[in-house]
């Protein structure tokens, strides 16, 4: 087969602990930026060789999956409030369907957050200790009504995170919404905050699969809501007020997350988090955050979390192409190196480095797969929708979502970013395992097990030519085209 330009022959070596003579059924779909979104691809050359191998051993077997999935803001919920019906079950469709995304692990938050409309708390009356006031009324506005819609659209279901980026003033030591501390007097208040939250939430049917303790504990400059903790002083609220109160009214299979920010600072938070059965008796994990870098997913962090504590969630709870305006309607402008972030604009001299003009969607795809190569169990998105100029952000802090809406005219975009969320969440199922692979060929690549034994190869290939790849199963051989700049997720299933 000849090829104008430059191609290379990808050859992937699929050894399966399976018997000889079982049968398969090889499907692709892609996303390019030539304009394909998530297109089904034809398999059809057949019986090439090539030296580039990426050999895939589902024998060898790492991390379970908990999901994939973005988080119902009230920024997104106010906005799909406002939308026509249609447009709002078209949006959730997307997300949540099985012919959409199948997102099955979201976040949202407790009391406001920057994508709210302004700043609110559940519960504002000064040392009401015993919360007698507490109510979530603001959450039943738009937040409550969509997690309810989009669970029927949802065939398995989705876990839910919760997560507060601030405590009410009231509690805290600046009585202020950004910055300060909790009071240590109204530790044991806040630990009955959340039982209060979930209580009202499982008035709704909704329960929480987990929670993280603070969005942020290091800060966020002083620009929106937030709640500052030393990791000494989350484990210590964990330890003895949050994980005790849960475990004792009912709420002890809440997987409670530590941490919650930027990856960079993993190591002395995991330090001290599980420096003892003691201190890391009631966090199931730790939650991470990408804003560290554009580009680098930081490995060796993600590795170290995963050594201090092997059998705790890694789960990836916030990420968005951020300090940008979204671009309307041109699928080009997000496979472009245009896109900026706060750390372009802020960054030292010495950290500069880290903050690069980016693609959009090689900083998902690349991340992403990168997760999941170094332990990552889930990842989350941040706002799954949000309007032309990136809000409504009481903050003006203007971000991209993958689904763009202009409210007033019941208009919908669907950005590439959304395909690119889809060619993991669509594919990867809930309790799907990671599994062994060397790769020798210039892509990158995942690859996991899904519970019903189906196989799925995640590749991007950034490169400016097209790319073969051969994918091989017990002489059953079959190859697919790499478009250029382009992301492909092919799916092995048995035949019957």
């Amino acid at each position: 087969m000849k090829l104008k330009g430059v191609h290379i022959l990808v050859y992937i070596a699929i050894q399966f602990s399976m018997a000889q003579n079982k049968s398969w059924e090889v499907t692709a779909w892609e996303t390019s930026a030539q304009g394909k979104l998530l297109q089904k691809k034809e398999l059809v050359l057949e019986n090439t060789q090539s030296s580039a191998v990426i050999r895939l051993e589902p024998q060898i077997k790492f991390q379970k999956i908990v999901g994939f999935g973005g988080a119902f803001t009230e920024s997104t919920t106010y906005l799909l409030s406002k939308l026509s019906a249609q447009n709002r079950a078209k949006i959730l469709e997307l997300y949540f369907s099985e012919s959409g995304a199948k997102y099955s692990l979201c976040r949202t938050h407790i009391n406001s957050c920057d994508f709210s409309l302004n700043h609110y708390a559940y519960a504002n009356t000064p040392n009401d200790v015993d919360l007698k006031d507490f109510s979530i009324a603001r959450d039943e506005e738009t937040i409550i009504p969509t997690i309810k819609e989009a669970q029927k659209y949802s065939k398995n279901g989705f876990k839910l995170i919760a997560s507060p980026w601030t405590a009410p003033i009231w509690m805290k030591d600046n009585n202020a919404w950004i910055g300060g501390k909790l009071k240590k007097e109204y530790y044991k208040t806040w630990a009955l905050y959340f039982q209060k939250y979930f209580d009202a939430y499982k008035k709704h049917n909704i329960n929480f699969w987990g929670l993280t303790v603070e969005n942020e504990p290091n800060g966020n400059g002083n620009n929106w809501e937030s709640m500052l903790y030393s990791p000494e002083e989350m484990t210590d609220f964990v330890q003895n007020y949050l994980g005790p109160h849960l475990e004792k009214n009912h709420y002890k299979d809440i997987q409670i997350l530590g941490y919650d920010q930027n990856r960079a600072d993993l190591k002395k938070w995991v330090d001290v988090m599980f420096q003892s059965e003691k201190t890391s008796k009631y966090f199931a994990g730790t939650a991470i955050h990408w804003y560290e870098s554009t580009y680098d997913y930081f490995p060796e962090a993600l590795e170290y979390a995963h050594s201090k504590s092997p059998n705790k969630y890694l789960i990836q709870t916030e990420a968005c192409i951020d300090a940008e305006v979204p671009v309307w309607k041109d699928d080009n402008w997000y496979w472009q190196p245009h896109a900026t972030d706060w750390g372009f604009d802020w960054a030292s001299e010495q950290e500069k480095y880290l903050h690069p003009k980016y693609v959009p969607v090689y900083r998902y795809a690349e991340d992403i797969i990168g997760c999941l190569n170094h332990w990552v169990n889930g990842w989350v998105d941040w706002n799954m929708v949000l309007d032309k100029q990136g809000g409504p952000n009481w903050f003006k802090n203007w971000c991209i979502a993958p689904i763009i809406v202009d409210a007033e005219k019941d208009e919908v975009y669907t950005t590439p970013l959304y395909y690119i969320m889809a060619h993991f969440s669509k594919f990867i199922e809930p309790n799907a395992h990671r599994i062994g692979f060397s790769n020798t060929a210039n892509l990158q690549v995942t690859a996991l097990e899904n519970p019903n034994g189906s196989v799925v190869v995640i590749v991007l290939n950034k490169e400016s030519n097209k790319q073969e790849v051969q994918l091989q199963l017990h002489g059953f051989s079959k190859v697919v085209e790499l478009a250029p700049q382009s992301i492909q997720t092919i799916v092995f299933n048995a035949k019957q």
